[in-house]
């Protein structure tokens, strides 16, 4: 049985070879493309359950590729980039991808990121409902509503809010909610965090709330605010 369709974007014929590979043996099932085109026409003919993907390719970019799919789509995306500044990483990041991997990499740690998405995507082993102050999570469903207005987010954006919103009032600290929503030891930087903050409190004003709290020098708690 396999471990989930993969659909791996590169236009390093060398680099699919080696991802391929590993994931392979990791029990995946890879469909390949290697440019922006190809890779939004397999996923309109395929099931895809995960989209790795380069950022730098010609004519159709990975990050055009991204903002593509998420118009109709929030399937997990991990974003593949020789480029490691912050500004591209979070650019990404903005665009809905769930993780980032710089090249060059270890095909052992893209398995490995790939699985944590994986396993943050697929609710099996989490409670079905999560409610407070207006906010609503089907993590079965993988849906949110804030207030009655249903929103929509990205993998690591749910995970992070179903955190706090089992513990409202509780202060999550940066490198805490690193722990929790990506399920173990993960680099990731404080500006890619607030990133994903921000996004998640312009999605729940959509419906009237404010209640991701800042506090300042500690993290961020989630609390009874209203816009």
């Amino acid at each position: 049985m396999s471990a989930g369709r993969i659909l791996l974007v590169d236009d390093d014929p060398s680099l699919r070879e080696v991802a391929r590979y590993a994931l392979d043996r990791a029990g995946f099932e890879v469909i390949e493309a290697g440019d922006g085109r190809s890779a939004l026409d397999r996923f309109a003919r395929h099931s895809i359950d995960l989209v790795v993907l380069d950022v730098l390719m010609p004519e159709v970019d990975g990050l055009e590729v991204c903002r593509t799919l998420r118009a109709t789509s929030q399937v997990p995306v991990v974003f593949l980039s020789s480029r490691g500044e912050e500004v591209d990483r979070i650019l990404g990041l903005e665009l809905g991808g769930d993780d980032y991997l710089t090249k060059p990499f270890s095909p052992r740690e893209l398995v490995s990121r790939v699985k944590a998405v994986l396993r943050r995507t697929r609710p099996e082993a989490r409670s079905t409902t999560v409610e407070a102050v207006g906010v609503r999570l089907d993590v079965e469903a993988f849906r949110a509503w804030a207030a009655e207005t249903e929103i929509q987010l990205t993998v690591t954006e749910f995970r992070l809010l179903e955190v706090m919103l089992r513990r409202p009032g509780r202060v999550f600290t940066r490198d805490e909610l690193v722990e929790r929503a990506y399920e173990g030891p993960h680099h990731v930087s404080d500006r890619t965090l607030d990133s994903h903050i921000r996004r998640i409190r312009q999605k729940l004003r959509e419906g009237g709330l404010d209640p991701i709290e800042t506090v300042h020098g500690l993290g961020f708690r989630f609390e009874d605010r209203r816009t």
